[in-house]
């Protein structure tokens, strides 16, 4: 298998709209929807395991290109995810390295940057796992199905797998557990990439939540399926000479302290976005199931290497907010939406948390830019793939315009907004827009 704090959107429009940058908001983006899918042509390796509102290898491409980005620079992702950056740079022969705080999405990442697997012995592997798990399965003379701990069990949303297919998932991953070798870990990604909507009851649209529940599924012959299309894969892409692309488990605040100094020639990221998305929430299940989530301590660990996104990860100690004492954009935006809150009555222990995680999340990522500077070189070149929000009270958030002004207090050079694509809100079904924000360290 991978291996007591209580978690204590118009941001002022007006502010947001003083914010003057160059060349703001190109009219001419193409904003179609096929702007943030994955092309078909793009699914070997990405699709092995991939966040649904990933941006698409092919946005990568573009500003590799637009960057000069060749075989001799090096490329950063400081908020990795599922590794579409790294694992796109390996593909066009860019050396790149990625930062992700998950340890799922970390794990996930670096298991698609490994093609040195003979696909012959993966797909012998996955036929031995399969009679081995089977033949337990056929075997099995109790009435009595197998569950997860009690502790796992709280952790997961109810409901998100049936007794039946969590009982089959329990045997298979016990059959995996029982082989060694350098395969393992793409067996074991096999399995993330089909529990959530193949295994199990989620949906993702784009909030997380439970979909059709099934009460059975063919466990072994999905995974199995997973497998061979990894091996698939493989067979196309293994014996590529390629440069070395890595991927580090950490807290993108701190990225100075885990590269070397002026190392990175360029950025192409999309951060968290200031909402009530609790990123954690969406590797549950595979978390869980896996290993890397074994209880709430262990959890809550988890989230407090994050930039504060959402009030399901704010903690009395934090205080990434010192990092705004220069930004009263920040600070006006905030405070217009506690007076929100108090027009409005609201009075849940969340809702108190809103202001105090929008400045956080800007907090956050102030001290990310800071860090960072240390290991650009001088002229590199930055991507921020960020979105406006509207998730507290309706108050409008203007992400890129504000992470624009953070940036240019750090010292970078505010290059342009370019809008990547627009999105509807989920409580209003307003439009709002998702941009890719253009920087440049002088250095």
């Amino acid at each position: 298998m991978p291996t007591s704090d209580t978690p204590a959107t118009s941001a002022n429009s007006a502010v947001a709209e003083q914010i003057q940058l160059p060349g703001l908001a190109r009219e001419h983006a193409d904003t179609r929807p096929s702007q943030n899918q994955m092309l078909s042509e793009d699914k070997p390796i990405h699709d092995w395991y991939r966040f649904v509102l990933s941006y698409p290898p092919h946005l990568v491409r573009d500003y590799v290109s637009r960057f000069s980005l060749g075989a001799e620079h090096q490329l950063l992702d400081p908020f990795c995810g599922t590794g579409t950056t790294p694992v796109e740079a390996k593909k066009i022969g860019i050396p790149a390295v990625g930062i992700e705080a998950l340890p799922l999405s970390a794990w996930a990442s670096r298991t698609k940057l490994q093609w040195d697997i003979n696909p012959d012995e993966l797909r012998f592997d996955a036929e031995l796992i399969a009679k081995t798990a089977t033949a337990t399965l056929e075997s099995w003379t109790s009435d009595d199905l197998l569950e997860l701990a009690p502790a796992e069990s709280r952790l997961i949303l109810k409901n998100s797998i049936s007794p039946k297919p969590l009982h089959q998932t329990l045997i298979l991953r016990d059959a995996i557990n029982s082989i060694s070798g350098s395969r393992k870990d793409h067996l074991w990604l096999a399995l993330a990439r089909q529990l959530p909507t193949e295994i199990g009851n989620l949906r993702f649209g784009p909030e997380i939540g439970l979909g059709q529940v099934k009460e059975d599924a063919p466990v072994i012959d999905l995974w199995a399926k997973q497998v061979h299309r990894i091996a698939d894969d493989l067979d196309r892409w293994r014996q590529r000479r390629r440069p070395p692309s890595r991927v580090i488990s950490g807290d993108a605040r701190n990225v100075g302290t885990l590269l070397s100094p002026q190392s990175v020639d360029a950025v192409i990221t999309s951060p968290p976005y200031p909402n009530e998305k609790d990123y954690t929430r969406t590797v549950r299940l595979e978390s869980v199931i896996l290993g890397l989530f074994s209880d709430n301590k262990h959890l809550r660990d988890v989230k407090r290497t994050l930039v504060r996104s959402n009030s399901r990860s704010v903690y009395k100690a934090d205080d990434d907010d010192r990092w705004l004492d220069q930004l009263p954009a920040v600070t006006q935006l905030a405070d217009q939406i506690e007076a929100r809150r108090v027009e409005l009555g609201k009075t849940s222990g969340f809702e108190r948390m809103y202001h105090r995680v929008t400045r956080l999340y800007f907090g956050g990522m102030a001290r990310h830019f800071e860090s960072l500077k240390t290991v650009l070189k001088p002229g590199a070149q930055l991507a921020y793939v960020v979105g406006d929000q509207a998730s507290y009270f309706r108050i409008m958030i203007r992400t890129g315009a504000l992470l624009g002004e953070i940036a240019a207090h750090c010292g970078y050079e505010v290059i342009d907004r370019e809008l990547f694509r627009t999105r509807a809100a989920t409580a209003t079904r307003s439009q709002l827009n998702e941009e890719v924000l253009l920087l440049r360290w002088p250095g």
